[in-house]
Order: structure tokens, then C-alpha cells, then sequence
């Protein structure tokens, strides 16, 4: 007995000594590639952290987020608990067949309150005086369409909610045009490939037509979505298409941040960690895409978070000019520094996990 003890002991000595060992020599990550986030850095140790407790708190974040071999351990985790423990999900993290996703539960009321008080602003300040269309269309996360065991908000409330608190705009409804196929596997994002119906469909309640025929296309390598980072698991992945169309390389997509024309793909970002950012060059606050191509003379601006990167590129077939602007990087107050409000379309284009942590909205 006590010849276990000691083995047991020794083991645990060990993987102490190793670990602790690895981590003092191993160098700080900075961001973490599988989760797309900065990683926690040595915290200053002064007499003032050391009694107040902000440096053991910070120090202990520290450890879990440099632990050497996180990702192994993670998966390790994620497994256990998915399929030896049986558990529903994971961190929140959940899987149904090939699908990762998050449980987005309960509706946010006082989230849908905050962004709608946000869209009144933007009415009142620019719109009310205008000769204005206004459209409201929102876009189900793919929990919608997952089996009802998974915790799901009220979307019918979210809906109504937006409805009624955007009573200046006409609502185009995506939920009955949508399926859980429209999703990636991996990622909360749609499959631009599957988009054209939806597209058209918007374009129609806009008085618009859309007539343009696609060519979809392939990107060799596999997509990893950000729903696989956080889990971890290594067997999950995504093939990923685009549509091209030979007028979208006339179009001129002029980015605000950095006051330069930009392509409408941007084939860089195929060699970071987000496939995603491909579409009008991933999260940008401001950009005008102008259609030189256009039979007609309007425009239309899309207030949009990241959904619609993939979408807006099929939409500016019937526009001469289109402005994508994103509020959670652009002040609202300061928007008639850059675009005169006149008689363009207006489309309130937005996901349900952004109206439900409508935080990040200015």
C-alpha cells in the first residue's frame, strides 16, 4: 500500500515539475489562433496588485491561458465531456451531427431595447426628413433551426420586439427562406453560395431586380470556423465557396479606415485564421461599393454587422452605389461627416446574436 502511495506521489511530483517547468520556459502566446483572441500576459507584481489580490487574480488567468499544450488539454475537455460524460455541450458548445454551435439563451429584452433605441437615433437624426425606403431584416442564428432540446431564445418575441419598436421601417422576413444547410458547420455565418434566392428576395421587397448568374467557386484548403477553435475538437471543417461574377471587378469598394480602394474578395485573408474576413475584407466600419455597371441611379446603405460581408456584394448588382456601415466601430453621431442623407434605401441588416448583445453596437 504505502509502495503505492509512493508511486502515485512521484507521478504527481513529476507532472508538476514538468509543467511548471515548461511554462517558465516556454515564451507568452500572444493571441490564441484556434480562439481568435489575445491571450493573458504576466501581470506586474507591485506592492499594490500583490495586496489588493489583482495580482494572483491576474496571475491565475495568466497560468490557464499559457498552460503548455491548452489546445490538447481543451479538446481533452471537450471530448469528456461531449461524449464519455454525455453532457449536452460544453462550455456552451454543443454539436448535432457535422454542426458546432453555441447556446444563445435567454432573449436579451433590454439588448433589443438598447439597439432599437440606437435605430430610432439614426431615424430621427438622418431619415425622418427624408424621402427615405426603410427596410428591417434580421437573420436567425442556426440554433433557430436545431432540434428543440437546445435552449433557444423567444425569437418570435425578438421579431416582434423589432417590429414594433421599428415601426418607421417594412420588415422582410428571412426565417421561412432559411435552413440550417445555409449555415457552416463550424462558424455562426451563412454560406454566401446559398445566398442568391435570399438576395433576390430582399432585392424584391426593395423594388429591385436582380438577374445576375453566378459562378461558384472553391477554395482548396478546408475552412475551420470559430465554433471549432472554442471547442477544440480536431475532426470538424468546412469547404469553402464564393460566387464571382466578372462585374465584380469593376466594382469600386473604397475603404473609410484606411482611404483606399479595396477588391471585393479579398484573397489575403485566405492565409489567416478566419475565411470569412474574404468577404469585403472582414470587419470594416465604412466602405462604399460603387457599380459602374448599374442601370440605374440608386443607392441604397446597409447597416450591417458581419452576415452581411457575404451578402451586400450580391445586392449591389441593382444599386449604382452601395454604403456598408457597421455601428459597433463607427459612431452614429458622426456619420454625416462622411454620407449626405438624401433619398437613398435604407436596410437594417442584422443577426439575432448581435441584437441579442447589442453591447457592442455605439
Amino acid at each position: 500500500m504505502k509502495q503505492r502511495h509512493y508511486i502515485l506521489i512521484t507521478i504527481l511530483s513529476l507532472w508538476i515539475v514538468t509543467f511548471t517547468s515548461w511554462q517558465i520556459i516556454m515564451p507568452s502566446q500572444d493571441v490564441s489562433l484556434s480562439e481568435r483572441r489575445s491571450l493573458a500576459k504576466f501581470p506586474s507584481l507591485t506592492t499594490k496588485t500583490l495586496v489588493s489580490g489583482q495580482f494572483m487574480s491576474s496571475f491565475e488567468t495568466y497560468t490557464l491561458d499559457q498552460f503548455p499544450a491548452r489546445d490538447t488539454f481543451r479538446a481533452l475537455k471537450s471530448w469528456m465531456s461531449l461524449h464519455l460524460l454525455h453532457q449536452k455541450d460544453s462550455n456552451l458548445l454543443f454539436t448535432k451531427g457535422k454542426y458546432i454551435s453555441k447556446i444563445d439563451y435567454p432573449l436579451n429584452e433590454s439588448s433589443i431595447d438598447y439597439v432599437t433605441q440606437r435605430f430610432q437615433f439614426l431615424y430621427n437624426q438622418y431619415f425622418s426628413s427624408h424621402d427615405m425606403n426603410i427596410y428591417l431584416s434580421i437573420i436567425p442564428d442556426k440554433n433557430y433551426f436545431m432540434s428543440s432540446d437546445i435552449l433557444k431564445p423567444d425569437y418570435q418575441r425578438l421579431v416582434q420586439m423589432m417590429q414594433e419598436k421599428m415601426n418607421f421601417s417594412q420588415y422582410i422576413d428571412l426565417f421561412p427562406l432559411l435552413k440550417l444547410s445555409d449555415y457552416y458547420y463550424t462558424d455562426t455565418h451563412w454560406k454566401q453560395e446559398n445566398l442568391i434566392d435570399i438576395a433576390r428576395y430582399i432585392a424584391d421587397e426593395m423594388n429591385v431586380s436582380l438577374n445576375y448568374t453566378y459562378e461558384t467557386k472553391l477554395v482548396e484548403h478546408p475552412f475551420y470556423g470559430v465554433y471549432r477553435g472554442q471547442l477544440a475538437l480536431p475532426d470538424f471543417s468546412d469547404q469553402f465557396y464564393y460566387l464571382y461574377h466578372s462585374d465584380f471587378d469593376d466594382y469600386r469598394v473604397f475603404d473609410y479606415e484606411t482611404q483606399k480602394t479595396i477588391p471585393v474578395y479579398d484573397f489575403e485573408k485566405l492565409n489567416g485564421s478566419d475565411f470569412y474576413e474574404f468577404f469585403l475584407s472582414g470587419s470594416k466600419s465604412l466602405l462604399t461599393i460603387e457599380n459602374p455597371h448599374a442601370k440605374t441611379s440608386k443607392e441604397l446603405i446597409v447597416f450591417r454587422d458581419s452576415f452581411g460581408s457575404s451578402l451586400i456584394p450580391l445586392l449591389c448588382e441593382g444599386y449604382a452605389k452601395v454604403t456598408a456601415i457597421d455601428i459597433r466601430y463607427l459612431s452614429p453621431h458622426i456619420l454625416d461627416q462622411f454620407i449626405t442623407f438624401e433619398n437613398q434605401d435604407i436596410l437594417f441588416l442584422y443577426s439575432t446574436l448581435v441584437l441579442n448583445h447589442s453591447e457592442t453596437i455605439k
